[in-house]
């Protein structure tokens, strides 16, 4: 930092601050650029410090005006002075669930990309299309007979992929070990690795090349298509010797299941949301179009989303909704279809269980474990983030000072730095939060 900004910053550090207290400021002063659903990692300028310190000297009258006229004036000042939006866009939009009422709106309805924050649509739609007790299953079944003589199977053997992204080496031995249980050490067929519970795409619409994307297979091991090759190198590990190849095929009906390994959607939720895992979200996505068929595909559980989109009354606003979890330069959407998605896991306590347990917590874990910290919004706000090149996004629920639950979205586009965009958006949840 150069002695002038060191000076300006100085200088702002001593301004009388009428509505963020001294640990409140130093906070907003210290807070990193650290996400993990962030495509890159970025390093905070000065000059960006500096711009979104100028947006925290807002009008003193405003703490004496009734609720929420007092917030809606601090938000005005906030936006007014912040630099930051002088070369880039917002969309803000926050609604009093307590009183049923917008009470802020700045660009609510201009359409965005929401990065992470797609990740609530996603989660919110499993929930209400699926329900909290859905279960992620990946299964084990066999053709043919086993002779006891020679503990062989004549037959072959069926490795039917659920996506489950969780999958791991437990469930791997679970499944040799009900190979071995069945009196099996030799395998005279073909280990066939079943894909027919989604198609063959492997990355989502939109997503940038030059990114280290998961692959979306319904056999996914490690992030990569590679559940098959992993059981076949455990099974010879094991001692099994399998005779025949090992190619893709839909398992038959008839065929014995010898093993069946479960995760629930809470367990998908918890990381999905509190890491902003794009895998997690996406394995999530092709759940919700299984409803319709198989093979399911990004296409029907787009057309899930827009039901509940006509459900809710929205199906007409502007937007595009392209994967699941919003590594896609395809989506777009407004802070008040967010919000709207909100409010509707507000009204049904078991999807806003799942949402609000699940969510990061400001000061606390997740994404937003480094961000509000030693403030209001500390322990208050329950968001998701989001962040892509040129997009930072924040959406979620917090509480106001007069116990009003809140419900609120915050997208940021086109700001070369995320750092200046996450400490506006910060500053706007500890304004609610008090």
């Amino acid at each position: 930092m150069t002695i002038l900004l060191k000076r300006i910053t100085l200088s702002l550090l001593l301004l009388p601050l009428t509505f963020v207290n001294g640990a409140q400021a130093q906070a907003l002063y210290e807070a990193t650029d650290e996400d993990t659903d962030s495509i890159a990692a970025e390093t905070l300028a000065p000059d960006y410090d500096v711009a979104v310190t100028d947006s925290l000297s807002a009008d003193s009258a405003s703490t004496s005006l009734p609720w929420p006229m007092s917030l809606q004036d601090r938000l005005d000042t906030i936006v007014a002075k912040a630099s930051v939006l002088k070369y880039a866009q917002m969309g803000l939009y926050i609604y009093d669930l307590t009183a049923d009422s917008v009470i802020y709106s700045r660009d609510g309805r201009q359409t965005l990309r929401p990065a992470s924050t797609m990740k609530l649509i996603t989660a919110i739609t499993a929930l209400d299309k699926l329900g909290g007790a859905y279960l992620y299953k990946t299964r084990l079944c066999y053709t043919g007979e086993v002779t006891d003589s020679t503990r062989t199977l004549n037959g072959n053997v069926y490795l039917i992929g659920g996506m489950d992204p969780m999958i791991g080496s437990d469930d791997i031995r679970a499944f040799v070990l009900a190979i071995k249980e069945l009196g099996v050490d030799t395998i005279r067929g073909n280990m066939y690795a079943d894909h027919s519970m989604k198609d063959g795409d492997l990355f989502g619409a939109g997503w940038c090349w030059d990114d280290d994307n998961p692959e979306l297979s319904a056999l996914v091991y490690k992030r990569k298509d590679a559940l098959m090759n992993k059981f076949l190198s455990s099974l010879s590990d094991a001692g099994v010797v399998v005779v025949g190849t090992s190619e893709k095929k839909t398992c038959p009906n008839g065929a014995f299941e010898i093993c069946r390994r479960t995760h629930t959607i809470e367990q998908i939720l918890e990381r999905m949301l509190k890491d902003s895992d794009n895998l997690y979200a996406e394995s999530m996505l092709y759940q919700i179009g299984l409803t319709q068929g198989k093979p399911s595909t990004a296409k029907k559980a787009r057309a899930v989303e827009e039901a509940l989109l006509k459900k809710m009354g929205m199906s007409g606003s502007p937007h595009r909704f392209a994967d699941g979890s919003g590594l896609s330069l395809y989506n777009y959407v407004s802070a008040e279809m967010q919000v709207a998605f909100l409010r509707y896991a507000f009204n049904d306590a078991n999807i806003y269980s799942d949402i609000y347990t699940h969510l990061p917590i400001a000061g606390i874990d997740g994404t937003l474990s480094k961000r509000m910290q030693k403030t209001v919004a500390q322990g208050n706000v329950h968001a998701k983030t989001g962040t892509l090149s040129g997009v930072s996004s924040l959406a979620g629920y917090c509480t106001a000072s007069n116990g009003h639950l809140l419900a609120f979205a915050i997208i940021n586009q086109g700001q070369q730095k995320a750092a200046a965009a996450k400490k506006l958006q910060d500053i706007i949840c500890i304004e609610m939060c008090r």
